[in-house]
């Protein structure tokens, strides 16, 4: 199906006057075969060249060096760019890169129109691939009002609709809460399995391709591993030098291991797991048996003691609600301190055959000093929320306040406001504008009139908080990769010095290593004081590092409470298209499979302390 041979490609960098300036090697002799009906997963740190590679396979770019071809048809040939384009649909990271139509149905039938093919078949497709993303409801809605991963699915649609012999996924899913994100997953499995269509996925979410037929890993332009998800995945200390880490389930198999446990560690599911405590569990009776002892919990039993995990989960209850009462009395002082809304309403395109009612009634207090997440499906009112905080959105109805100030009130000024309430857009490119990285980062402190001194200072040290290095103050922002300009982006908020940081999906699209580094920078920007509002369709981040939770439904705050109290409840989540996090269901299905183990915990470090006890 494809087929490259000695992959080179060069981008030129062009000064003012359009000469070159600098030549960078995105990709380095890349050698490599996909037979039809193959799933590839591949993966690699932001700036390997992975989105580089796709763009070549469907000859949105040509090779500096080297030849690719697509079901046997050459990408430098011009007269086959139409024929292989049909043949290898791509779907990119921004879903606003490739939606045109006013309508979702239109956007959709876009592709089967340009291919000639006849109405009835046009309007079979379409329903088909809106049903298989989800998206049937919008059928008539525009894709303006649709949020970030609704409009990823109207993406992931059209490409469906065109029936492509190979569909290359770019991150496609990373904008996706839990619910669509594995709604997605299964559609391309099912396409590769049902329909033979080859299928290419870049991602970085371990757990999404160990199910793939084979991994590529791209590493700084090259091809330097190559292999079944259970070879490569048996690496775990290569993967840390490319930046990648291992699936969850297998990082918690690694330190079982590394704590002297007889634990095998290439395991890469939930069933896998549970499948290898079992055989521990049951060796260690063995031993205990040839040792002359009763070890009568040693094995999983199916009949745990009712009495027991009651009395756990009232003890559990009693710690989440003391949390709870926490942060109900920080609350009482929020009025004067934090940040209120109360009874906001929001309508999009009001009296409009558009008009959508995005925000009902919202009661909401956000204390100084909360590490806070807001999770919820696609479409459930999370970004219009968060633009009401600092003024972007006024409500059509109720009031907002901040430190007591009703910021609609006349006379007050919401630049100051923007001032202490900063903001992290969902796509960083939509805040990037000036020339140079350095000058971008400074426009915020600069409009503060800010002595220059001061106004570099700031820039300075926002730039190394995110992680970037000095050599990137003179690229211009639009060079760097998805996941640069994002740390550009946060670090043009940082530079502000905000009292509270709101940031919509800031890891989506990282790599694992990149969104390590900028949640620890999170952590330790709320250690030090500063109110941190976490926007995330990732359940482990949000267990790791978010201290109370919202989730949002259709519009409303349907649940606000401790991490802990909000994980507990797995079919409400469900029920609203999110998940656990994957410690939380490993921990949940040992107990189901009969295993006397904490089934409320929620984090890997908890959880590795639990099972190493329980099975030494």
């Amino acid at each position: 199906m494809i087929k490259a041979n000695h992959v080179t490609f060069e981008y030129f960098r062009r000064d003012d006057a359009g000469n070159v300036s600098e030549i960078v090697e995105a990709l380095q002799d890349i050698s490599l075969q996909i037979v039809p009906g193959e799933f590839v997963g591949i993966l690699g740190q932001n700036g390997s060249g992975k989105s580089t590679f796709a763009k070549l396979l469907n000859a949105l770019l040509e090779p500096t060096e080297g030849m690719i071809t697509v079901a046997g048809m050459d990408t430098h040939k011009e007269d086959n760019i139409w024929e292989i384009r049909k043949n290898a649909g791509m779907i990119f990271q921004n879903p606003d890169n490739q939606i045109i139509g006013t309508t979702v149905e239109e956007d959709t039938a876009f592709g089967p129109e340009n291919i000639g093919l006849e109405s009835s078949e046009i309007i079979q497709r379409v329903a088909d691939a809106l049903e298989l993303v989800g998206m049937t409801a919008y059928y008539q809605q525009s894709p303006n009002c649709l949020s970030g991963g609704q409009k990823q699915r109207v993406a992931i649609a059209g490409v469906l609709a065109m029936r492509p012999k190979c569909i290359i996924f770019d991150e496609s899913t990373a904008m996706l809460d839990p619910q669509g994100r594995k709604e997605v997953l299964q559609a391309a499995h099912a396409l590769n399995q049902e329909q033979n269509i080859t299928i290419l996925y870049i991602t970085h979410e371990m757990e999404e391709v160990i199910n793939a037929d084979r991994i590529l890993v791209i590493h700084q332009g090259q091809l330097v591993m190559e292999g079944t998800p259970k070879e490569v995945f048996q690496s775990g200390e290569q993967l840390q030098e490319y930046g990648l880490v291992l699936p969850r389930v297998s990082q918690l198999a690694v330190r079982l291991h590394e704590n002297g446990i007889d634990f095998a560690e290439n395991v890469l599911n939930i069933e896998e797991f549970i499948s290898e405590v079992n055989r521990v569990k049951a060796y260690t009776r063995i031993q205990a048996m040839g040792a002359g002892r009763e070890r009568d919990s040693v094995v999983a039993n199916p009949d745990v003691k009712q009495k027991g995990r009651d009395a756990f989960l009232q003890e559990q209850n009693r710690d989440s609600e003391r949390l709870e009462a926490e942060v109900q009395e920080n609350r009482q002082n929020a009025m004067t301190k934090g940040l209120v809304l109360d009874q906001v309403s929001y309508e999009y395109s009001p009296k409009t055959i558009y008009a959508y009612q995005a925000l009902k009634n919202i009661n909401l207090t956000i204390n100084k000093g909360e590490f806070l997440a807001i999770i919820g499906h696609t479409g459930s009112g999370k970004s219009t929320l968060i633009q009401h905080f600092n003024g972007l959105l006024s409500p059509s109805e109720g009031h907002i306040y901040y430190e007591g100030k009703d910021i609609y009130e006349k006379g007050y000024l919401r630049v100051q406001l923007r001032g202490k309430i900063g903001l992290v857009f969902q796509y960083p490119e939509y805040q990037l504008f000036a020339e140079t990285v350095l000058e971008d980062v400074s426009f915020g402190p600069k409009n503060l009139g800010l002595p220059l001194l001061e106004v570099q200072q700031r820039a300075f040290e926002a730039i190394e908080a995110v992680g970037l290095k000095d050599t990137i103050y003179d690229l211009s922002p639009f060079e760097l990769s998805g996941g640069q300009k994002r740390r550009v982006a946060i670090a043009g908020v940082l530079a502000m010095k905000p009292e509270i940081l709101v940031l919509d999906e800031p890891v989506a699209g990282l790599d694992p290593a990149g969104r390590k580094e900028l949640l620890e920078l999170l952590k330790a920007l709320n250690e030090q004081g500063m109110t941190i509002v976490l926007v995330s369709h990732n359940m482990e981040d949000v267990a790791e590092y978010a201290k109370r939770v919202l989730v949002m439904e259709n519009g409303s705050i349907i649940l606000d409470g401790t991490t802990s109290r909000i994980f507990q409840d797995k079919k409400k989540l469900e029920k609203l298209g999110l998940e656990l996090p994957v410690t939380a269901e490993l921990m949940r299905e040992l107990r189901v499979a009969g295993h006397e183990v904490n089934p409320w915990i929620y984090q890997m470090d908890e959880a590795v302390e639990e099972l190493t006890r329980y099975l030494s």
